[in-house]
Formats: structure tokens, C-alpha cells, sequence
């Protein structure tokens, strides 16, 4: 650790290890190259023990992955990431912390400092762990969905099948198509997927669940649940102004209002084409045709799976995007 004892960076690293909360210094290797005294008592380990050894010496294993792959993502690009860790310290007992890292060049040697908030002081009801927040959006945006949709028994099947669905189709596109994804978006995607439909809880049932073919009229009536499922989420959304939901709400928005676009133009209630549809909403119109596909409904028997699978390809480069129904085709045909 020798090139980290010039000057200039020794003056550097001191002015952050005197902050008033526990601070580390890495280098590229997220290796620690000094830690301050509020560090050795928060955590239990001495300065002199940890210098050298890589940062990940506190992990405990309970942080979720997604917490570290979101953090490497933001590092590498040179951006500063902040998150909540449960660490733990050298006692045995867990330390649950904020961190906020930044990266730092100094005397041309690329460092990153962690400054590490010891979140068990707080009052308690006052923080929300982040497994527990994905889980309560989650929660929150299910009951939301049900208590829109509750004329309809089989709704919860449905419901859930287009969210694992979902996953299937977001997780395919990334490997083959678009690795920059995020497992941010990713997560919110799947947690929308669920609110798609919220708007037929203001189509007349007799409409709705009608056996035979719809009239002209009727199928108008049927295409306004999109635009009803808006308003219904933004009443939702001005009741409940809490960050806890506003990215969760405003991809939902994006799903209901989108999912019937079709990638040639010839869909509702915007009759959008191509890229001009939100991805979100272009990969839950793919599975949730697929999933109405191959359940029986009051006015179709369920067809076989390779012939929907059959279908979405007929209709690549028209309703929908092609190199989404190639990685999901591919993905439920290699599942069987």
C-alpha cells in the first residue's frame, strides 16, 4: 500500500477521515487503504487489521444482491451510489447503515470513500429496510389491483402469470438483447405488470364478460380502459404522494396507458408505433396476450401453447416488437 503514503494524497484521505461518521478509503480493488476512528468503534475493527483486506470484510450476507449489483453498476460508471447495508460488525451483532460511496481522483490514483450512517440510532418505525420497502410496494400495488378488479374470480391467476411473465420476458431481453437493463427497472417493470387492467372495473360487466362477439360499440367501450385506468391511478397517485410509490406509480401509469399500443401503428387509445411506446408497456402487451392466449375466457376455449407461442411470431413487426417475442419465445420453449 505504499504508492497511497505520498503526500498529496495523504493530505486528501485526511481531510475525509475527519468527518464526524465512520469513513473508508478504497482503492480500485476496494481494497482499504485507512479507515477513521469512528469506523474502528462503530464497526470493532482496528484500523491497523483492516488495511489491505477488501472491503467486504463487514458482509453479513443479508444484504440483497440487487443492493451490490445496483452499487458496481454506479461505480463503474463513475457515478456516486448510496444505499442501506446490513453489515456486520466484529462483535457478531448487525449493523444496519446507510452508505453513501464517491469516487475520487487524487494525484491521479482513482479512490473511493465510503461515509457510513449507523441507521440503529434512529427512532424506531422511522426506517424502512430496503427488502421491506420492495415488499411493501409489491404488496400495495397487488391490493390495488385486485380490489379494481374484483368481479372477476380468475383475476388473481391472471394476475400473477403476467408477473412471472413479465420477469421471463425482461430477464431474456436482457441476456440477449439488452444487458443495460437494470435490475432496478427490471423489479418496477414486473411490480407494475400487476395494474394493466385496473381500468375494466369501469366497463359494464355485461360488456366486459360478454360470450359472443363484441359490436362495433362495444368494442369502443372496451378500449377506453386504458385511459380509465389513468385516471383511476392518478386519484390513486394525488392520495397517496409518498416516494415510497412514486416510481413504482408512474411506470404503472406508463403500463395501463400503453399495453394495447401495437408496434404498427394499429392499436389504442393513442394508435403510438414502434420505439414510440414505453418498453414496459410493449413487454406486458406481449405476455399478457400470450397469457389470455392459453387461459380459457367466457368467449374462447384455451389454445395449446406452441400454437400461441405460433401466434406472437405471426404477428412480429406488427403487434409487437420482434427481438421481444424472438427472446421470449425462446425462453418458454427452452423452459419446456
Amino acid at each position: 500500500m505504499e504508492q497511497y503514503d505520498a503526500e498529496p494524497i495523504r493530505t486528501a484521505i485526511s481531510h475525509y477521515l475527519a468527518l464526524a461518521d465512520a469513513v473508508t478509503v478504497t482503492d480500485e480493488q476496494h481494497r482499504v487503504i485507512d479507515a477513521n476512528a469512528r469506523y474502528e468503534y462503530v464497526t470493532g475493527y482496528a484500523r491497523d487489521e483492516i488495511v489491505g483486506l477488501r472491503a467486504g470484510i463487514l458482509k453479513s450476507g443479508l444484504t440483497p444482491q440487487r443492493t451490490y449489483d445496483r452499487m458496481k453498476e454506479a461505480l463503474q460508471e463513475g457515478r456516486p451510489w448510496s444505499g442501506v447495508f446490513i453489515n456486520r460488525q466484529r462483535n457478531g451483532e448487525l449493523w444496519h447503515s446507510h452508505i453513501t460511496i464517491t469516487p475520487v481522483t487524487v494525484d491521479g490514483l482513482r479512490l473511493f470513500v465510503g461515509v457510513f450512517r449507523d441507521l440503529n440510532q434512529i427512532n424506531e418505525g422511522m426506517y424502512v429496510s430496503e427488502e421491506r420497502r420492495l415488499t411493501l410496494q409489491q404488496e400495495i400495488l397487488k391490493v390495488l389491483a385486485l380490489s379494481s378488479e374484483v368481479r372477476d374470480p380468475e383475476i388473481e391467476g391472471h394476475l400473477s402469470r403476467v408477473q412471472a411473465l413479465t420477469e421471463i420476458a425482461l430477464r431474456a431481453y436482457k441476456e440477449e438483447c439488452d444487458a443495460a437493463l437494470t435490475e432496478e427497472y427490471i423489479r418496477q417493470v414486473i411490480g407494475a405488470s400487476i395494474m394493466h387492467d385496473i381500468g375494466k372495473s369501469g366497463i359494464p360487466e355485461g360488456i366486459l364478460y360478454k360470450p359472443g362477439k363484441l359490436t362495433s360499440y362495444e368494442r369502443h367501450i372496451i378500449e377506453t380502459h386504458p385511459l380509465i385506468g389513468v385516471d383511476i391511478l392518478n386519484k390513486i397517485s394525488n392520495e397517496c404522494n409518498d416516494a415510497l410509490l412514486t416510481q413504482e406509480l408512474a411506470i404503472s401509469r406508463s403500463v395501463i396507458e400503453f399495453h394495447h399500443e401495437k408496434w404498427d401503428g394499429t392499436g389504442y387509445p393513442h394508435g403510438l408505433d414502434g420505439a414510440d411506446i414505453p418498453f414496459e408497456a410493449r413487454v406486458v402487451s406481449l405476455v399478457d396476450v400470450y397469457d389470455a392466449l392459453v387461459s380459457k375466457r367466457p368467449y374462447k376455449e384455451a389454445w395449446p401453447k406452441e400454437r400461441a407461442l405460433q401466434y406472437l411470431v405471426e404477428q412480429k413487426g406488427r403487434f409487437f416488437q420482434a427481438s421481444l417475442v424472438d427472446t421470449f419465445v425462446r425462453a418458454l420453449r427452452d423452459a419446456d
